[in-house]
């Protein structure tokens, strides 16, 4: 699947400036979207902090190879046994966590941040500048994320590097149409007048109030987009395209996982798979828990 999700439209007016909730407002309220959406904020968190923390987590090195050790079973010296090298899955499945949240984090962010100064200049400044960017947008909607990153892997070599631009670059079209979507309806609210005719200029009127009071939506689509993004770089990786093996990636380990399948050997492609899974629900309900906040404040 790719980032070809229609984008989260709001219904109806912003918050004005100056009503905005203070941090711990916003908590009580994300607390408040049901057990679900808590459940899945505290599996990111969990997956970001086993993550962060793999190096002291993993019980071995996760390219140390065994091969007296292939393909052992589950228990007390390898709680998810070991793959067909006497690799310990868990150490990999830790250290893939780090391959497998980095890419999708420079991919999001960078394409939210040019998504939302392409949409928000459009927008703002009308005309032939709209023309233009949006045109450029139309453009880059013409390469799905995962043809423009094997193409980019053709032309500069495999690994992660070469894809995360790729999916940069075709994930921004989404985002900065998303964005001057709602920052079109934001200009014509009346504080921006307001604040116009006591002479603000346009870059302060943009990046104090107008930005701010779309970010909601733009964080809510973010979400869900690094769902995506994370999915389709481990199937990059799976594919031999992304990430190269001996290192640890969950695509990399569900494809070296196909050997012991045809075994009856299901952990070493199960574990990152289940992975994979949970990583991109947990996303997708974040960001449709962050939406269903965004619609209700706008109602």
């Amino acid at each position: 699947m790719t980032a070809s999700a229609t984008p989260l439209v709001p219904g109806g007016a912003p918050r004005l400036p100056g009503a905005r909730r203070g941090a711990p407002g916003r908590i009580r309220t994300l607390a408040a979207q049901g057990p679900l959406f808590t459940a899945a904020v505290v599996v990111l968190a969990l997956l970001v902090l086993l993550a962060v923390f793999a190096p002291l987590l993993a019980p071995y090195d996760p390219n140390a190879i065994n091969l007296k050790n292939s393909l052992a079973g589950s228990g007390p010296d390898h709680w998810l046994g070991t793959d067909q090298s006497g690799r310990d899955i868990l150490s990999r499945l830790l250290y893939g966590a780090r391959t497998g949240l980095l890419g999708p984090l420079a991919v999001v962010g960078v394409s939210t941040v040019l998504g939302i100064v392409m949409g928000v200049v459009a927008a703002w400044r009308g005309g032939w500048v709209d023309s233009l960017l949006s045109r450029s947008m139309d453009l880059l909607f013409a390469f799905p994320a995962m043809l423009l990153a094997i193409l980019c892997v053709a032309v500069f070599g495999t690994g992660l590097t070469a894809p995360v631009i790729a999916m940069m670059v075709a994930y921004t079209p989404y985002v900065g149409r998303l964005v001057r979507a709602i920052a079109r309806q934001e200009k014509s609210r009346p504080y921006i007048e307001s604040y116009r005719v006591q002479g603000w200029s346009g870059w302060s009127i943009c990046v104090r109030h107008l930005i701010p009071n779309i970010t909601p939506t733009v964080l809510a689509q973010s979400a869900i987009n690094f769902g995506y993004a994370l999915m389709e770089l481990a199937g990059l990786s799976f594919l031999g395209f992304g990430v190269q093996a001996p290192t640890a990636d969950w695509g990399v380990m569900v494809s070296e996982g196909q050997g012991p399948l045809l075994k009856d050997v299901m952990l070493p492609a199960l574990a990152p798979a289940t992975a994979i899974v949970i990583a991109v629900v947990a996303f997708g309900i974040v960001g449709e828990g962050l939406a269903d906040r965004v619609a209700k404040r706008e109602r």
